[in-house]
């Protein structure tokens, strides 16, 4: 994918288990143009593969094999405990059903990324069997979960953990990885947990997986060594995103915005890119949904998701205001009906796709704070001719502001003519303005 995609790409996570009724990929594909209305130019895929019935995760924390028969059949476990990295999930339809979503993609000028779980997989994988030394083994000898430094267990006993101390486990992965660029079409990966894994297996693995095709990759991660060398391209804005919980429901107001930006500034290069994210799967099934964790700050929250330097998220349901938490081990939809939340992600889209003030790749739009009282966050940016001002209440009450910056602007979510002089301004509790030149 090459660096000029990237300036202005939306990613959308695609939960197909729960995207639709039928939870296949040709529901999915059916919506693929609409998408585009979105500004979507990047779809993540959730992981793909099939699911290991053997210690197989129910809601509530028990395995599947412990509840009554009859109640078994409901629960279809984590996506994250992958069996075979180089087959379909029958749950989704077929190979032929993923070839026509991938070809839909690419028709619509979309690229494909498949979530990839390198840390460890199910324990019905056939590496079990075959090659048991794949694979971390406590004093006993006997395969582990993956486990704490410590050496407690982080909670994930659906999954065998794998040792990349082993050199032909690296081998074998980055041959599964090779698989779907070869035969399959896709443009890269978002790697799960991949701070997990070791730098130098991503240092060896990335170059030869690059070397095929010009690829995406998405790393589930913050640390900066996996962005350095031509390695990832984007990692996750985590801090970023905490921020703007911690504003929403705590209070915190426009410093923690600014001291969390600075110290991303002291700790990434200028062209690393971070994703930008108001909800995803983790935090809508664990953590709660936007309207919980940000009630009346959503659309400002999500306003800055865009603005700000970065590559903003989707996740299936947010573009229909999704306000319930999706089950993560069995059959869940999300809402499809339009409303507000379609339509502001809608503008916010073509605004990132047409105006290069919001570039946010490895050549991203210059980022100017400017000064305001400690409620308001006032930026510019600008690339070229372009030019975007935004400027956000992040409080609960109403405030009056001076006006940063004088002039003559279109407040481009209402499309009307919107001037800041000397006189004191009125922003509404969340209220934010974008202002066009």
């Amino acid at each position: 994918m090459s660096d000029e995609v990237m300036e202005n790409a939306i990613i959308y996570e695609a939960n197909i288990r729960q995207y639709s009724k039928e939870g296949t990929f040709e529901q999915f594909t059916k919506d693929i143009p609409q998408l585009k209305q979105l500004g979507v130019k990047i779809i993540w895929l959730m992981p793909i593969h099939p699911i290991s019935e053997a210690k197989r995760k129910a809601t509530g924390g028990k395995f599947v094999s412990e509840l009554p028969e009859e109640e078994q059949k409901k629960y279809l476990g984590s996506y994250y405990a992958v069996s075979d990295y180089t087959k379909i999930n029958p749950e989704f339809g077929t190979i032929e059903d993923f070839r026509k979503l991938v070809k839909t993609a690419h028709d619509n000028n979309m690229y494909v990324i498949l979530d990839w779980v390198p840390n460890h997989t199910g324990w019905d994988h056939t590496w079990i069997q075959t090659n048991p030394e794949f694979y971390t083994k406590n004093a006993k000898g006997e395969i582990t979960d993956p486990l704490n430094e410590d050496g407690t267990p982080i909670g994930w006993e659906d999954v065998a953990d794998l040792n990349y101390d082993n050199k032909e486990l690296r081998k074998a992965m980055i041959k599964d990885m090779s698989y779907w660029i070869d035969n399959e079409e896709i443009d890269g990966f978002r790697c799960d947990v991949a701070g997990y894994v070791p730098t130098d297996f991503w240092q060896q693995a990335i170059p030869q997986l690059r070397a095929k095709k010009d690829i995406f990759l998405l790393a589930e991660a913050w640390e900066p060594e996996l962005l350095k060398n031509g390695l990832f391209d984007m990692a996750y804005g985590w801090d970023r995103h905490h921020t703007l919980n911690h504003i929403a429901k705590e209070g915190k107001k426009a410093k923690a915005w600014d001291d969390n930006f600075e110290a991303d500034k002291a700790r990434y290069e200028a062209d690393d890119i971070l994703m930008t994210f108001i909800t995803n799967h983790d935090e809508n099934s664990w953590n709660g949904t936007i309207q919980e964790r940000m009630g009346a700050a959503w659309e400002v929250m999500t306003a800055l998701s865009y603005v700000a330097p970065g590559m903003p998220l989707i996740y299936s349901g947010q573009e229909y205001g999704l306000n319930y938490r999706l089950k993560f081990f069995e059959k869940d939809e999300i809402p499809h009906a339009k409303g507000k939340e379609w339509e502001v992600l809608e503008k916010l889209g073509k605004l990132k796709t047409n105006n290069k003030a919001l570039n946010g790749g490895k050549n991203a739009a210059s980022y100017e704070r400017l000064e305001t009282d400690e409620s308001t966050l006032a930026f510019i940016r600008k690339k070229g001719e372009d030019e975007v001002l935004f400027i956000a209440n992040l409080t609960k009450e109403p405030i009056k502001i001076t006006a940063p910056i004088q002039g003559a602007f279109t407040d481009y979510m209402n499309n009307t003519k919107f001037v800041l002089g000397s006189d004191a301004i009125t922003l509404n509790p969340w209220e934010y303005k974008i202002l066009l030149k």
